[in-house]
């Protein structure tokens, strides 16, 4: 049985949560946010957010209705992660640009529903940024002014946001079952293509250590949340 082919449930985000769990724990294990972090890998992770969302959100904010379209554009983070790349001088990354682009085929955002499904692992990542963002502050002395704008994100508006985002992708998409697998669906592509793109920070950290255990919310320093 496949992550999609899990039993339905009758509210979205529970199911959500249900289908992606693997996923989550396989790009928690490939990021280990929550391990030691050297300048250079955040680095590679920082541009491999940036790399993921130049693409991502236009295409998200294609499949969205255009009733939500303001809405999508109030809460976009890659200007985020392209100001830190532009504070902490960080240079090109060839590899991390192509594995981007390539994870795009496994992205299927044809409808609102997918779109909103797409957007739960997203918007979920922002919430374990905000535990992220103290650890890297504390070891390299970077603050949201300078390195840590994308994790700290909208900094302490982020929980509600995600109550916000939780509600409106209930309305949305969570009422009518092929929506609601469509959802499912598309968390499920997001999940595979961040790890396609992450699989050259994965590479080049072999000999980290594992990261410590987190809450089941916000993931290894919040890579994802479930």
């Amino acid at each position: 049985m496949t992550t999609t082919d899990a039993p339905i449930a009758t509210e979205l985000l529970p199911r959500l949560r249900r289908c992606t769990a693997p996923l989550h724990d396989e790009i928690e294990a490939l990021l280990r946010l929550g391990a030691p972090m050297p300048l250079a890998r955040y680095g590679r992770i920082l541009r491999g957010f940036h790399e993921f969302l130049q693409l991502w959100e236009q295409r998200v904010r294609h499949a969205l209705p255009e009733s939500l379209r303001p809405w999508f554009d109030a809460r976009r983070r890659a200007p985020f992660a392209a100001r830190d790349l532009t504070a902490l001088a960080l240079p090109d990354d060839p590899a991390m640009r192509a594995a981007a682009r390539a994870s795009q085929h496994r992205l299927r955002l044809d409808t609102p529903a997918a779109a909103l499904g797409s957007l739960y692992v997203l918007e979920g990542s922002a919430l374990g940024g905000q535990v992220l963002t103290p650890m890297l502050q504390a070891r390299h002395g970077l603050t949201p002014e300078h390195g840590t704008a994308y994790f700290h994100g909208f900094g302490a508006r982020t929980g509600a946001m995600w109550r916000e985002f939780r509600q409106l992708a209930e309305a949305q998409a969570g009422a009518d079952e092929a929506d609601r697998a469509a959802a499912c669906r598309a968390a499920v592509q997001t999940f595979q293509a961040l790890i396609e793109t992450f699989a050259p920070v994965g590479h080049a950290a072999s000999d980290l250590p594992t990261a410590t255990a987190t809450s089941p919310d916000t993931g290894a320093a919040g890579a994802t949340a479930r």
